[in-house]
């Protein structure tokens, strides 16, 4: 992935994007924590698409990409990526970064792109926190999924101690919140789903969940006056890895980062084309 070169001409969300990139993928460690918290869902999300497909012709829609570094870092694997985003000036910013690999470009509305065919893998990374209806978002991404094929999503943890928020299934009515759909920012949260309640919408949208991730505990997210420590990034690290052997129920309060990949059943989809 290329570093592209600041010019004075560039959009404002050009800037702000790259702005992001340069902690997230090139090299500017002023907020190590959030550099490092990105780079290991980064890393949790490549690994997960090696290990259920393989690259050489295997085609990835990612869905409301952004600044494409999921795209780019999967092509760069081997992978025949999509990239999209409802934001069209963004694409010429990701073909900016390009470096190598099969890329194609398709902006829209995740909950209504048009798309001529199905994918082995779907990426739906940081959205669904910032919809109002997760049960419909989940039975419409379904239709960009072949049958047999996976759809992994990420999102904060919602029984992470420090996420407060509205439960989904406790929500009689989550029209209310359509208002505050697709905020690109923090603020923009609506439902944070703890793993009972994604698993449990993954089974109503018709998905087996086969792979569920926490990660990015305390120490990563700099909480709990952690980040005034100035920890080395190996030490992060280092309890980070530790946090993988800790139980399931004590990992859920304490990372804040959750990642659950699901299986779209043959049974549910007779043909290759979304409806």
């Amino acid at each position: 992935m290329k570093q592209p070169v600041p010019q004075s001409d560039w959009l404002e969300s050009w800037r702000k994007s790259f702005a992001c990139d340069r902690k997230e993928v090139f090299g500017d460690c002023s907020d190590p924590h959030y550099t490092i918290g990105y780079q290991n869902r980064l890393h949790h999300v490549v690994d997960l698409v090696k290990r259920h497909a393989r690259p050489g012709g295997t085609k990835i829609l990612d869905l409301a990409a952004a600044q494409g570094n999921y795209t780019l870092t999967l092509a760069e694997h081997g992978y025949d990526v999509m990239w999209n985003d409802i934001r069209a000036e963004l694409a010429d910013y990701v073909k900016l970064k390009y470096e190598r690999g099969t890329v194609a470009y398709k902006v829209g509305n995740a909950f209504e792109i048009d798309v001529p065919e199905c994918f082995d893998v779907v990426l739906a990374l940081e959205i669904i926190e910032h919809v109002a209806h997760p049960d419909v978002f989940l039975q419409q991404t379904l239709r960009l999924v072949k049958p047999g094929g996976i759809l992994i999503v990420s999102t904060p943890n919602g029984g992470y101690f420090r996420h407060h928020g509205p439960k989904f299934f406790e929500c009689r009515d989550s029209s209310v919140y359509e208002e505050m759909q697709f905020k690109p920012d923090a603020d923009g949260h609506i439902f944070c789903l703890n793993p009972a309640e994604a698993q449990q919408l993954a089974r109503n949208a018709g998905l087996e969940v086969i792979e569920m991730a926490l990660f990015n505990t305390v120490s990563t997210m700099g909480h709990l006056k952690l980040r005034y420590l100035h920890l080395p990034t190996r030490i992060i690290l280092a309890v980070e890895r530790s946090a993988q052997w800790i139980p399931m129920r004590l990992r859920e309060k304490i990372c804040a980062a959750m990642l659950f990949a699901c299986r779209r059943s043959s049974a549910n989809g007779q043909t290759g084309k979304p409806k």
